[in-house]
């Protein structure tokens, strides 16, 4: 799913089982991710959305964290 703005625009949006293939995570990890906030998601009715932005400063951060 992409959200208006075109190529290049960060405006991506990635499904829960999305994120759940790119950190190689279960379901419920991702969740708690979204529930304690430290991963920024976007609900759409009752879908939850991620955009890849968040995505992308999430493990940044958490590369930060692990070389300090």
């Amino acid at each position: 799913m992409t959200t208006h703005g075109g190529p290049g625009a960060g405006g991506d949006l990635l499904t829960v089982p999305q994120v759940m293939a790119r950190l190689q995570l279960g379901r419920s990890a991702v969740y708690d991710l979204l529930r304690t906030r430290q991963l920024a998601s976007i609900t759409l009715g009752r879908a939850r959305r991620i955009p890849t932005h968040a995505l992308n400063d999430f493990i940044r951060t958490r590369l930060e964290q692990e070389a300090a």
